[in-house]
C-alpha cells in the first residue's frame, strides 16, 4: 500500500499504531512519547492521504477519514511536527515558482475574497475564544503566568511604545481587526487613527466599538485596501496584515508604507515569519488563510531598502504566539459545545485542527514573529531602546490610574 510506504519514511519518531482499511495495522515511530492510535476508515482516503499528506492528513480528520481511537488531536499534531524534518524538500523550477506567484498575486478582489474567507466567519465564533479585547494576533508574555487578557494589554504597550507616540499625532492603521488597538492608542496614547481592513464584520464590529465609546471622530475605520490609502502620516502601523500581502506585492507594500508616512515619521509592521524562504502548508492555504504566506526577513528586506526606509529596530518574538495560541486553543475546547451549535462538527474538527498545528509551528517549525520598526530619517529616535520600557511603563501606570 502506497500509505504504508509514505507513512514509515515520514513518521520515525513518536509511537502511533495506525489501523489500515482491510484490517491490517501499521506501527510507527521509535516508540516514545504518548501512545497514539489512528484508523484510516476507507481506501480511498489512504491514497488521499499517501497521495499528498500535507493537504489529506488535515481534511482526512475533518471529513471523518481519519479516526484517533487513543488519544489527543493535539498530541496526534505534535507527532506530525516533531517528524515534519523527515518530508522530503519540494524541487524547485519554474512551475513551482509560476504556482506560488499566482497563489500569492493577491490584486484588490482576490485579496477581499481571501480575508472574508476567515475574518468574515461569526462574531460569535471569535467572542468565545479570544481575548475581551478581540485580539486576533501574538500577545506579548512578559511574565509566563499573565494571564491572556494581560498579555494582549502588554503587547498593545509594547507596539505603541516603540511608536514613541505622541499626543495629537495621526495614525494609520493597515488591518484593524475588530478594532481594539486603534481604540487602545486612542485612549491611551491621545492620538487619532485612521484604520482599515478589508472584512466587513470587522468594520462592523469595530465601527460599533467606537461609537459605543464615543469615539468615532478619533478612531475611524473604513474598508479599504493598502493600496489605496492617500495622505500622510505621523505613525503607520500594521499588526497581523502582511501574512495576506503576498510575495509578489512586497515592493508595492513598502513602497506605499513610505508614502503615508512624514518624513519624521515612524512605522512598525508585525507579521509572523520563517526562518528561512518556503512555502504555506497546502491545508491551511485552502481552508484557513487563502493566498497568505508568512515571509523570511531575506524576503522582506530588499523591499523595504528599495523603498528607502530605514530599519531603526527588529525584535523576534519566538515562543510568544505559541503561548497565545495555547490559551485560545484551550478556550476553543471549553467553548466547543456552543461553537457547534454556530457551525457543526465539522468546522470544530478544522479549527481545532488548525489551532493544533499553529501552535506546533510556533513550537518546533521554525516559525516566529518580527517587528521591524522603519523611520525615513536617522535622528527620529531615541539612540538607545530605553525608551521602549519607558513607554510600556507610562502607558501602565496611565491604565492603572484610569481604573
Amino acid at each position: 500500500m502506497a500509505l504504508r510506504s509514505v507513512l514509515q519514511n515520514l513518521v520515525r519518531s513518536g509511537d502511533l499504531t495506525l489501523k489500515l482499511p482491510g484490517g491490517a495495522t501499521l506501527r510507527l515511530g521509535d516508540g516514545m512519547g504518548p501512545a497514539l492510535i489512528a484508523r484510516v476508515t476507507t481506501a480511498a482516503w489512504a491514497a488521499r492521504i499517501a497521495a499528498k499528506p500535507g493537504l489529506g492528513v488535515g481534511e482526512a480528520y475533518m471529513d471523518g477519514g481519519l479516526v484517533l481511537e487513543q488519544g489527543e488531536i493535539g498530541q496526534f499534531i505534535d507527532l506530525i511536527g516533531a517528524n515534519a524534518g523527515n518530508k522530503k524538500p519540494s524541487r524547485g523550477g519554474l512551475r513551482r515558482w509560476l504556482r506560488r506567484t499566482l497563489r500569492e498575486a493577491n490584486d484588490r478582489v482576490r485579496s477581499q475574497r481571501n480575508v472574508a474567507h476567515h475574518y468574515d466567519l461569526s462574531y460569535e465564533l471569535y467572542r468565545r475564544f479570544l481575548d475581551e479585547d478581540m485580539q486576533y494576533s501574538c500577545a506579548y508574555f512578559e511574565r509566563p503566568d499573565m494571564t491572556l487578557e494581560e498579555a494582549q494589554t502588554a503587547k498593545k504597550r509594547h507596539i505603541a511604545a516603540k511608536l514613541a507616540l505622541e499626543p495629537g499625532q495621526s495614525v494609520v492603521e493597515i488591518g484593524c481587526g475588530w478594532g481594539g488597538l486603534a481604540l487602545t492608542l486612542v485612549e491611551e496614547a491621545g492620538v487619532e487613527v485612521d484604520a482599515i481592513t478589508l472584512s466587513i464584520e470587522q468594520l462592523k464590529v469595530a465601527k460599533a466599538r467606537a461609537e459605543a465609546k464615543g469615539l468615532a471622530h478619533k478612531a475611524r475605520f473604513s474598508l479599504t485596501d493598502y493600496r489605496d490609502l492617500t495622505g500622510t502620516y505621523d505613525r503607520v502601523l500594521s499588526v497581523a496584515m502582511f501574512e495576506a500581502v503576498g510575495r509578489p506585492n512586497y515592493q508595492e507594500y513598502f513602497d506605499g508604507v513610505a508614502r503615508l508616512m512624514k518624513d519624521d515619521g515612524v512605522a512598525l509592521v508585525h507579521s509572523i515569519g520563517r526562518t528561512s524562504p518556503g512555502v504555506t502548508n497546502a491545508w491551511i492555504d485552502k481552508y484557513i488563510f487563502p493566498g497568505g504566506y508568512s515571509p523570511a526577513l531575506s524576503e522582506v528586506m530588499p523591499a523595504i531598502e528599495r523603498a528607502g526606509l530605514m530599519v531603526t529596530d527588529v525584535e523576534i518574538l519566538r515562543l510568544h504566539y505559541a503561548e497565545t495560541i495555547r490559551h485560545w486553543r484551550d478556550r476553543f475546547a471549553a467553548a466547543r459545545a456552543d461553537i457547534a451549535t454556530l457551525y457543526d462538527e465539522r468546522f470544530c474538527r478544522m479549527f481545532e485542527f488548525y489551532l493544533g498545528i499553529a501552535e506546533q509551528s510556533f513550537r518546533a517549525r521554525r516559525q516566529y514573529i518580527w517587528q521591524i520598526q522603519l523611520t525615513k530619517r536617522v535622528d527620529v529616535l531615541p539612540i538607545t531602546r530605553d525608551y521602549i520600557g519607558e513607554g510600556e511603563r507610562a502607558m501602565g501606570a496611565l491604565r492603572e490610574r484610569a481604573a
